[in-house]
C-alpha cells in the first residue's frame, strides 16, 4: 500500500490554498413489526438527531479541527429531516508561514475528548429517514460534509465523528484539492502524508467493523466503507424484543436486516 510523501514543514508562499474535504455518511438500521412502530422509530430518531444536538456535534468538530464559528444555519423538517450548516475560518497567517501539518497517521479525540488546533471553510449535515413499504425496515441516514482551506486536515474529527453516532454502516470519502506553493514557487498537491483512511480511526472501532479502502493515490481521492461486523437483533427491533418473537420469526427478521446492511454496504440491490 502506498504512502503519500511529506515534508514536516513547508514554508509557503502566501498562506495554504489545498482544500480537504471530508465526506461522511452513515445508516442506522431498525426493524419495526407495525407502522405504529414504524412511526415510532421515525420520532424517535427525528428527535434523537434533531437540529439541536446536530449543532452540538458540529460545534464538536469545529472545535476538534480547530476553526471558528461565522454562521450557523439550522432547520428541523417536516415530517422528518433535519439540516445544519456552518460557514468556520481561520484566523489571519503571516505570508511565508511554516506550517506544522498532519506528521502522523493517527486517530482524533473520540467522542469523549475534545481537543484540536486549526480552521476554516464550511461544515454541513443533514439527515434522511425513511422506511421500508411492507418489509418493516426503517433506515436514518445523516451526511456529513467537513471542508477546510488551510494546514490541517478535517480527518482530525472523524473518529469524533464514528464514536458519536455509533453507525451500523459508514461510508467516508477524502479528497484533497488544489495545490499550494512554497517561497520556492514549487506546487504541492498534498501536504501531509496519507496511505489510509482507516489510520485516522482507533483500533477498538476499526475491530468493531468489516472494512474495505478503495484509494486513487495520484489523485489524492481515499474512499472507506464500514459494516457493523457483531449481529444482535435485539440491536436492531424497535419496540419489541427478540426473545418476545417465534424462531421462524426471528429468522426472516435477521434475513431482512442483513440483506438491508449488504445492499447499502456494496450500493447495489441482492
Amino acid at each position: 500500500m502506498k504512502i503519500l510523501p511529506v515534508n514536516k514543514k513547508l514554508k509557503l508562499y502566501g498562506f495554504n490554498n489545498l482544500t480537504k474535504t471530508l465526506s461522511f455518511n452513515f445508516y442506522d438500521i431498525c426493524y419495526a413489526l407495525n407502522q405504529e412502530q414504524h412511526k415510532e422509530y421515525i420520532e424517535y430518531i427525528d428527535e434523537e438527531y434533531n437540529s439541536d444536538r446536530l449543532t452540538k456535534i458540529l460545534t464538536d468538530v469545529v472545535e476538534i479541527i480547530g476553526a471558528n464559528i461565522l454562521n450557523i444555519a439550522n432547520q428541523d423538517y417536516y415530517p422528518q429531516g433535519a439540516s445544519v450548516t456552518m460557514l468556520v475560518a481561520e484566523n489571519e497567517i503571516e505570508c511565508a508561514e511554516h506550517v506544522k501539518i498532519l506528521e502522523n497517521e493517527t486517530p482524533g479525540p473520540s467522542s469523549r475528548a475534545i481537543v484540536g488546533h486549526v480552521d476554516k471553510s464550511h461544515i454541513a449535515v443533514h439527515t434522511y429517514p425513511e422506511n421500508h413499504p411492507d418489509k418493516g425496515i426503517s433506515t436514518f441516514r445523516a451526511d456529513i460534509d467537513v471542508s477546510t482551506c488551510g494546514k490541517i486536515s478535517p480527518l482530525r474529527a472523524l473518529n469524533y465523528l464514528i464514536t458519536s453516532f455509533e453507525p451500523d454502516i459508514a461510508m467516508m470519502d477524502y479528497r484533497v484539492r488544489g495545490f499550494t506553493r512554497d517561497v520556492n514557487g514549487k506546487k504541492y498537491f498534498i501536504d501531509h502524508k496519507i496511505n489510509s483512511i482507516q489510520s485516522f480511526i482507533d483500533d477498538e472501532t476499526k475491530d468493531s467493523y468489516q472494512m474495505i479502502d478503495v484509494n486513487v493515490y495520484q489523485e489524492n481521492i481515499f474512499h472507506t466503507k464500514m459494516l457493523l461486523k457483531e449481529f444482535d437483533l435485539d440491536h436492531y427491533l424497535f419496540g419489541v424484543a427478540k426473545k418476545e418473537l417465534l424462531k421462524k420469526d426471528k429468522q426472516k427478521i435477521k434475513r431482512r436486516i442483513k440483506k438491508e446492511m449488504l445492499e447499502m454496504f456494496y450500493g447495489r440491490n441482492i
